[in-house]
């Protein structure tokens, strides 16, 4: 698996690291995750977990039949918790420079406001 890994990919990861998920569960928790700026459309899921499945990182889990139709879980493999958690080592050192070098130029965070980007 290549590292950095996409946005959308790493928070599928982190989405699964809790507990195994169906497709709608999925898009649900990459979009509260993301808070609302990732949205994942079916086709990019199953596409991005077809992927995520051959690499290793992602596994079946179960099937269930909900309403007459098949509903697939997913879950992270030992191989992708691995994966998330060297990723999000590394996104951690980054924030530490990142945030050291920003303090060091005295830049101060502010608030972001409720209905907008900072």
């Amino acid at each position: 698996m290549t590292m950095p890994l996409r946005e959308p990919t790493f928070l599928i990861l982190t989405a699964l690291a809790r507990r195994p998920l169906h497709g709608y569960g999925l898009i649900t928790e990459v979009a509260e995750l993301s808070e609302g700026r990732i949205t994942l459309r079916p086709g990019t899921l199953y596409g991005a977990l077809d992927r995520l499945t051959d690499d290793g990182l992602v596994a079946l889990d179960h099937e269930e039949v909900v309403d007459g139709r098949l509903r697939r879980y997913y879950r992270l493999t030992d191989e992708g918790l691995q994966v998330l958690g060297a990723e999000t080592e590394r996104m951690r050192r980054n924030l530490e420079a990142a945030t050291a070098r920003l303090k060091a130029s005295g830049w101060v965070a502010r608030p972001r406001s409720a209905g907008g980007a900072a």
